[in-house]
């Protein structure tokens, strides 16, 4: 007889689990060297404080009671727990603070892409050093991460999340249709992207920009643009690339439509790719405003890499 689980979730038996342990003790060794503590938060969260302000990103997607009446929830990831600790056990620490985790988290998702609702993440969170230094320093570690792993082909796209915003906001568009439009270009949906815009009541001049501008994509040669937002984005890009070492400057791949969810990244974007798999490894950026939320008004930036993601690209690789 077969017991079934969860959709979206999977049992990981000996020989795999012994690759996963190699892949993690692997990136533990890296971020442990570059001075990261190792930190861990309960899997269960206090909806009311992981949902605080606008900035806190997408609401959770499971939800319990406790006793008392309270509301629980599944993390969806490890940054705003993280911010929740840096506020309520660091409120005093003289930064930077650098943490690293290990941690499952949980999101609501649609079983029939195959996308796991449970996932072990590996990441790290370095607090209270600004862009472009702190932004460099989270690419560094990403990649010596990589490296140390075995991957060989991967390649890190990097934006600017307050790029398009901006960009709405210098042409008049509304919050509401902002919101609507940024979803869009997070999911890569450039046909939405011009359908939503056409709906808008923008001139074609105006259209033009917002659909050119996020399609450009390339090495350091795309770090140029006109007068206003754009040129403000590359100038930030351009820092960051000027502090890079030559093997992580190598893999990076300048993408001016780059966005992520959740809504709480305020500059420098990321995401990990390799051609081995058609689906991102991990990718993190800067969240400025974030810890504010939290009592520390402190800029912040991190990444997280799926490891089953890893997992996956790695044997890929192998294969070719």
């Amino acid at each position: 007889m077969i017991y079934p689980i969860p959709s979206g979730t999977r049992d990981v038996l000996p020989d795999e689990m012994r690759e996963l342990r190699s892949i993690t003790e692997a990136l533990r060794d890296v971020f442990s060297a570059a001075g990261y503590g190792e930190v861990y938060t309960p899997a269960l969260e206090y909806e009311a404080v992981l949902t605080r302000g606008e900035l806190a990103g997408a609401r959770p997607a499971y939800r319990v009671f406790d006793e008392n009446g309270n509301v629980l929830v599944l993390r969806s990831d490890m940054t705003v727990p993280i911010a929740r600790v840096v506020g309520t056990r660091y409120p005093t620490a003289e930064p930077p603070l650098r943490f690293c985790y290990f941690a499952h988290s949980y999101r609501g998702v649609r079983p029939q892409r195959g996308q796991h609702r449970e996932f072990l993440q590996a990441g790290v969170e370095l607090i209270g050093v600004a862009a472009p230094r702190g932004t460099a320093e989270a690419l560094t570690v990403l990649c010596g991460a990589l490296d140390a792993v075995g991957l060989a082909r991967y390649r890190v796209g990097l934006g600017d999340a307050a790029l398009y915003p901006a960009l709405l906001e210098s042409i008049g568009v509304a919050p509401d249709d902002c919101a609507r439009l940024l979803e869009e270009l997070a999911r890569g949906d450039f046909v939405g992207l011009e359908y939503g815009l056409r709906a808008l009541d923008i001139d074609e001049q105006s259209i033009k920009l917002l659909l050119e501008v996020p399609q450009l994509r390339g090495g350091a040669d795309v770090l140029h643009g006109p007068p206003g937002p754009v040129a403000d984005a590359v100038a930030g890009l351009r820092a960051v690339h000027e502090l890079l070492a030559d093997g992580v400057a190598e893999r990076v791949i300048f993408d001016l439509g780059l966005s992520r969810l959740p809504g709480y990244y305020t500059g420098a974007v990321f995401e990990v790719y390799d051609p081995a798999l058609g689906i991102p490894l991990g990718g993190g950026g800067r969240y400025d405003n974030l810890l504010g939320e939290f009592g520390r008004s402190l800029p912040a930036v991190g990444f997280a890499l799926e490891v089953d993601h890893l997992h996956l690209a790695l044997a890929a690789e192998e294969r070719l």
